[in-house]
């Protein structure tokens, strides 16, 4: 028999690049399917889940409140904050914007993987210090490729419950904003203690999970006072349940 033939060295590289360029154009094709084909929206019947609100941040620009409250929608979520250092310029205008017109405020800061717990919840808590909120704060937890891609799970665990327990100690409820893969991976049996806002282009009917309390249905919403595609939200309950809700928030903020 003859000698097996053994690869040579640039065979070797060959295939190690055509895997690479490979396993980009799957990341790049999931990336278009994720972001330009699949869809961002879903109906919601309003009847069945009658509380409505959006969530905001500077990229939404000059929002108009009082339009807002007066095209059916009752709260809002706003960005206050990213990371250790980042600021969101527009929040206080979008914070008393929403207050004077009558919807209940609720703050959000988007976590950034390589920074510690403690450093996001300073940063945040110097945003929304001595400012009323109707809603919980908000932890905004996703994966995409420019948020700590090199963190591992039980390190971004570590410091998102090191910043959920800061906010707590400092009197706050706190929520868990995530999508369906983001519950399995971080919250599920783990931030339990935590509200769940979860982003799902289902019906609600379909997708409630334990602690779940809203639920964004929408990155192509149109509403009036806003400029462009807005996150639409539900709250998952009916209208005696928000009361309960937002009294329960109002007894935590009365004893900060």
């Amino acid at each position: 028999m003859g000698k097996r033939q053994v690869p040579t060295k640039p065979d070797y590289i060959k295939w190690l690049l055509l895997a690479g360029v490979v396993a980009l154009v799957v990341a790049l094709g999931w990336f278009v399917l994720r972001n330009y084909i699949l869809p961002h929206s879903v109906t919601v019947d309003r009847f069945r889940y009658p509380i409505a609100g959006i969530d905001v941040s500077k990229h939404n620009g000059v929002i108009d409140f009082a339009q807002v409250a007066a095209d059916d929608y009752q709260f809002a979520f706003i960005k206050a904050s990213e990371g250790k250092t980042y600021k969101d310029d527009a929040f206080d205008h979008n914070y008393r914007g929403a207050r004077e017109a009558g919807l209940k405020v609720g703050a959000y800061h988007f976590f950034r993987k390589n920074r510690t717990g403690q450093e996001q919840a300073d940063n945040l808590l110097a945003v929304i210090r001595g400012k009323k909120l109707d809603l919980p704060v908000v932890i905004d937890l996703e994966d995409d490729w420019g948020n700590g891609a090199t963190v591992d799970r039980q390190t971004t665990l570590q410091r998102v419950m090191e910043m959920v327990k800061c906010l707590k100690d400092n009197g706050y409820r706190v929520m868990i904003y995530t999508n369906l893969d983001g519950y399995g991976k971080y919250y599920k049996n783990i931030l339990g203690d935590c509200d769940l806002w979860l982003c799902s282009f289902n019906s609600p009917d379909l997708m409630q999970h334990t602690g779940q309390r809203m639920q964004q249905y929408s990155h192509e919403g149109r509403v009036a006072g806003v400029d462009g595609d807005v996150d639409l939200n539900v709250f998952v309950g009916d209208k005696s349940e928000w009361q309960r809700y937002l009294d329960e928030q109002q007894q935590l903020t009365d004893n900060q």
